[in-house]
């Protein structure tokens, strides 16, 4: 088992170096005509100086990805300042936290999914005794996942996925019996990897089928 130097970080520590990594960071962005722009926080919560990860279970009710873990997060509408906007108006609407109660962090790459949404990351936090309220229509539950499930490779696993008749990697993260799998393991295992330096996947991803922008990059990430 390989695990990562950040590893039973403290909170405050690991708030300092998401700062740190993504203050000077400059996201890639897609740009494809036509297709839904979309925006999802990567949530920082303290508990006990521990930090927690901030996950929503989707009901088997919404539109897209029926029961999937995911970011808090949702499509850009037009009355939104800015797709920040869209990510913390969409926090607020689905699981309660207002704008108020976000500090911001940093902005990571875009990820344009097999659903045709381009989702811009943005990386925050938030302190202790939060108190949810939670949009049932469309979300079933909240997750706090400690940040240290993604710093090793206990509750990793890599599969291979058919796409249009090419095999592709896809992350899968086990927490209890819930999966965090899909586009929101991409995202988390490119926000693990870029701020904490850290990847468990045994092969880095050279290729993906809807993200040439990667490539370059990828090629070069680490891998433990």
């Amino acid at each position: 088992m390989t695990k990562s130097v950040y590893k039973g970080i403290h909170f405050q520590d690991s708030i300092q170096q998401v700062r740190s990594i993504l203050g000077d960071y400059q996201p890639k962005q897609v740009s494809i005509s036509g297709k839904k722009a979309a925006a999802v926080m990567i949530l920082l919560l303290n508990k006990s100086e521990v930090p927690h990860i901030i996950f929503t279970q989707r009901t088997d009710t919404v539109e897209t990805h029926k029961g999937q873990i995911s970011f808090p997060g949702g499509v850009k509408d037009q009355k939104d300042n800015g797709l920040l906007s869209t990510a913390k108006r969409e926090t607020h609407e689905e699981i309660g936290i207002g704008s108020d109660l976000i500090w911001d962090l940093g902005q990571l790459d875009d990820f344009f999914t097999v659903t045709d949404f381009i989702v811009t990351p943005f990386a925050g936090y938030v302190k202790s005794n939060i108190t949810y309220r939670i949009n049932t229509n469309e979300v079933a539950e909240v997750l706090e996942v400690p940040l240290d499930l993604f710093l090793d490779d206990t509750h990793f696993e890599v599969k291979k996925w058919d796409y249009k008749g090419k095999f592709y990697d896809v992350y899968f993260y086990y927490y209890g019996n819930q999966v965090i799998w899909g586009a929101t393991a991409y995202i988390l295992n490119r926000f693990i990897d870029l701020v904490f330096n850290y990847n468990p996947a045994p092969h880095p991803v050279v290729e993906d089928p809807r993200n040439s922008h990667y490539l370059t990059e990828n090629k070069k990430r680490r891998s433990y």
